[in-house]
């Protein structure tokens, strides 16, 4: 893309008005866009400074960032097949994470000031699907390289923190359910029920290839651990004279892929093992609009999962965020946003955790070998103002609160001021 002709030089480069970065290539890109040719190009980074508290209460920054370089073809226009689309994304995520000093490091943190660090360190084949529509839309059916949480309990969000973003079904459950940027060999089948509410199912096959660091273009089915299948029934209303959209789904999901079960650990090792399952529920609303537009407005959303007692570390999480689009008339696109979740630990984990230590002789927090005892919850607080500087730029400054990084009583709260961005090119 980059070496495209005259590309850095169009006459719209750097433009405030323009939706990207290096401009409309003089009108070739809008043109393309037309005739079935979407060429995608985006930037974000996050970075964020521990100022106060956690395990190592030293002021410290760290830095972490992605690349997605992708192409949509609308195969409609392009080959006349109606209603059918590819989508191809290749994605890099590299930097360092703050949570790694915010937290005791035999534990780490359980959420992340910095959700674009996760899986990082690597090139990955994100996204190389077809998807097809048939009968007026009634059916879609999506299959190749797929990540779940594009389909599966997905919705859009602007907060640093991992907590409050789309796919949590995936955060507390990540050894099974992979979210963007780790793609598998799989699909979905979705019935349009009415053009409101949906109904359905996925299928992902699991292989250690997926996700292991430098493993990103290695597409292999084997070795098999197994498979992941969703279930969704998803309602997407709009109310009222203003249309206020609302994103309602409730899920569930079964992954045949075995896993120790803590409640069965004893003399040096779990004696069972057992496969996984788990739900969660989304519900989001635009509860106003502003400025005779429902594109500005305040916005509600509560999330919850719950994960089996048996083979999950976290066996049950909730949140709230609000986020008002358009607050000022004088800068209608920028967005505030709040929220604050909770995240339990599983007690049979917390149980076995301790059982260990007394294995191994084992009660000095501060020995190297202690394994520190998580118990409870650790719970996340945000709140970021986003700046529409161009069409091109957002920033966003943010402020996080940590109670209990890790789910260790020993470790100190930590107060965590952030920054991210988002560039199209």
């Amino acid at each position: 893309m980059l070496a495209l002709p005259g590309l850095a030089y169009a006459a719209d480069a750097f433009s405030v008005d323009s939706p990207w970065l290096f401009g409309d290539w003089g009108g070739n890109r809008s043109a393309w866009q037309q005739d079935g040719v979407d060429f995608q190009l985006g930037y974000t980074m996050e970075t964020a400074s521990n100022l106060a508290g956690g395990y190592n209460t030293s002021t410290t920054a760290r830095y972490s960032d992605q690349w997605a370089f992708g192409v949509n073809l609308d195969l409609e226009k392009l080959l006349h097949w109606q209603d059918a689309e590819f989508q191809m994304t290749i994605t890099n995520r590299d930097g360092q994470n703050v949570s790694d000093q915010l937290a005791d490091p035999r534990t780490g943190m359980l959420s992340s000031t910095q959700e674009v660090y996760g899986r990082g360190q690597t090139w990955r084949l994100t996204q190389f699907w077809l998807r097809k529509g048939f009968f007026d839309d009634v059916l879609d059916v999506k299959a190749g390289r797929v990540t779940v949480g594009e389909d599966f309990d997905n919705f859009d969000s602007k907060f640093q923190n991992l907590a409050f973003g789309s796919g949590q079904a995936g955060n507390w459950r990540g050894d099974r359910w992979y979210n963007w940027p780790v793609s598998q060999w799989g699909g979905r089948v979705r019935v349009n029920v009415t053009p409101d509410v949906f109904m359905q199912v996925g299928f992902y096959n699991q292989t250690p290839y997926n996700y292991a660091r430098g493993d990103g273009f290695r597409l292999e089915f084997s070795p098999t651990e197994g498979n992941l299948v969703p279930v969704e029934l998803g309602w997407k209303p709009q109310f009222g004279a203003d249309k206020l959209s609302g994103n309602y789904r409730i899920g569930y999901y079964y992954s045949s892929v075995n896993g120790d079960v803590y409640g069965s650990w004893r003399n040096g090792g779990y004696e069972d093992k057992a496969h996984s399952y788990g739900g969660y529920i989304l519900a989001q609303q635009q509860l106003t609009a502003q400025g005779g537009s429902n594109a500005r407005g305040l916005t509600l959303t509560v999330q919850a999962v719950m994960n089996d007692h048996k083979t999950s570390k976290t066996d049950n999480y909730q949140s709230i965020a609000l986020t008002w689009k358009g607050p000022f008339d004088a800068r209608p696109d920028d967005e505030i946003g709040m929220g604050a979740a909770r995240i339990h630990v599983n007690s049979a984990y917390t149980q076995a955790l301790r059982e260990q230590n007394r294995f191994n002789g084992e009660s000095d927090y501060n020995s190297p070998t202690y394994l520190p005892v998580q118990s409870g919850s650790e719970y996340n607080y945000e709140v970021y103002y986003n700046i529409q500087t161009t069409k091109w730029l957002q920033l966003r400054p943010n402020l996080q609160y940590i109670s209990a990084p890790g789910a260790v009583s020993k470790v100190d709260d930590a107060f965590v001021g952030g920054l991210s961005a988002n560039i199209e090119f």
